[in-house]
């Protein structure tokens, strides 16, 4: 073999190596095969529930802009009744959770949306003016659901009442950075 030949057949080698787990993918996703297990902690809303459109009205009068230009993130804090105890225990720790996320965390703001809070605390709040977000809320009074909205305004994870603050972050980091 000349070689003129041997260097095709090495082009064609390193083609396949590279184009190989390409087709391989595009085989498995028309054929509709999805990974058993997930590595997230929250529900995986299929398909992403368009939130858009739901009235927010802020604590200082204005509307919560959902599709935001400067790509936030929406974490929404939903409870069911009023914010006890427990319910701003858990809110407290998603403002340290936020904190966390050092540079990150600007491309994520907090909303709860409920019945008043404390002036002292650092979140959003407003009031859901038509319900649209009843579904998303937690089923128990006194505890707190949280639904993730991308910046187009889709809802793309729930957590119910009781979710694991660790795992929550581990989600949040992934989509924000």
């Amino acid at each position: 073999m000349d070689s003129r030949n041997r260097n095709r057949l090495v082009l064609i080698a390193i083609v396949l190596v590279f184009a190989a787990p390409i087709v391989t993918a595009l085989l498995l996703d028309a054929s509709g095969w999805r990974p058993a297990g997930t590595r997230n902690s929250g529900t995986l809303v299929q398909p992403p529930a368009d939130v858009g459109n739901a009235s927010v009205t802020l604590a200082d009068g204005s509307k919560l802009v959902w599709r935001d230009p400067q790509w936030h993130w929406t974490l929404l804090a939903l409870p069911n009744g009023d914010c006890a105890q427990a319910c701003q225990t858990r809110l407290a720790e998603l403002v340290r959770m936020r904190i966390t996320l050092n540079r990150s965390a600007e491309r994520l703001r907090i909303v709860y949306v409920g019945a008043a809070l404390p002036a002292s605390a650092p979140l959003l709040a407003g009031n859901d003016d038509n319900g649209e977000l009843a579904a998303y809320r937690a089923a128990n009074p006194g505890d707190l659901a949280l639904a993730l909205v991308d910046p187009n305004g889709l809802l793309m994870m729930r957590y119910a009442a009781g979710y694991d603050a660790a795992l929550l972050r581990g989600d949040i980091v992934k989509v924000v950075h």
